[in-house]
């Protein structure tokens, strides 16, 4: 966890989460990046009691980069209103196999939650249940048979940047969910939050954070080659 942290105070922990590590709790049972954190926490300061630990924003399990987490209920509420009002500038990385058709566009679709199956549906006229769901990409350069893309989110959409992707003719590599053709083989997919730049919650700093992806994969290594 200490290789983890990119930025911490008393009310803030930032952190560079590995991918396939779920943030929260879920039905899989498997060590949160919240567990993970409290445990850390708590023996670190050697805190006798429990630990609190608040989730403001969330990124996909297969997904590595940046999370911001809470450690008083003062800055979770505040950092959840931040998050909610889109007051949070967000830049990911996502690596495809399909070139898309343009090398800067914004990508404008509805996009409507599935729960039983977690996955978002996209469609390009608005429908009944279906968001707007707006983010702009650029290209960054080719790695090997592969894009590199930078993409800033300008909603907040579930599983948004892989839909809109995937809707768009370029699933995100390893993401077979939302259409690539084979998974990868540690279960991650290609999609980093890279960057995020917001007001603190409390003393109202500007933070711009910006987290390297997984050094272990080939891929990744090879976007800072060129």
């Amino acid at each position: 966890m200490k290789n983890w942290i990119l930025y911490e105070d008393n009310h803030l922990i930032i952190v560079n989460k590995p991918p396939k590590i779920p943030v929260q709790g879920d039905r899989t049972g498997d060590l949160s990046l919240i567990d993970i954190a409290k445990k850390y926490i708590k023996e670190r300061d050697k805190k006798p009691g429990n630990v609190f630990m608040g989730l403001p924003h969330r990124i996909d399990r297969p997904t590595s980069g940046i999370v911001v987490l809470s450690k008083t209920s003062k800055s979770l509420s505040r950092m959840t209103k931040i998050f909610k009002e889109r007051r949070v500038k967000k830049v990911y990385w996502a690596i495809v196999k399909k070139k898309l058709h343009k090398d800067q566009a914004t990508l404008i679709n509805f996009l409507k939650k599935n729960q039983i199956k977690n996955k978002s549906f996209a469609s390009k006229d608005k429908k009944n249940g279906f968001l707007k769901s707006e983010l702009n990409y650029h290209f960054k350069q080719k790695i090997d048979s592969y894009y590199l893309y930078e993409v800033e989110l300008i909603t907040g959409r579930h599983h948004q940047i892989r839909a809109q992707f995937s809707y768009a003719g370029s699933p995100i590599k390893g993401d077979v969910k939302y259409g690539a053709n084979a998974p990868n083989k540690n279960g991650s997919i290609h999609l980093h939050s890279r960057n995020i730049e917001f007001k603190h919650p409390v003393n109202d700093k500007t933070i711009n954070i910006t987290a390297s992806p997984p050094k272990k994969e080939i891929i990744w290594r090879n976007c800072f080659k060129n």
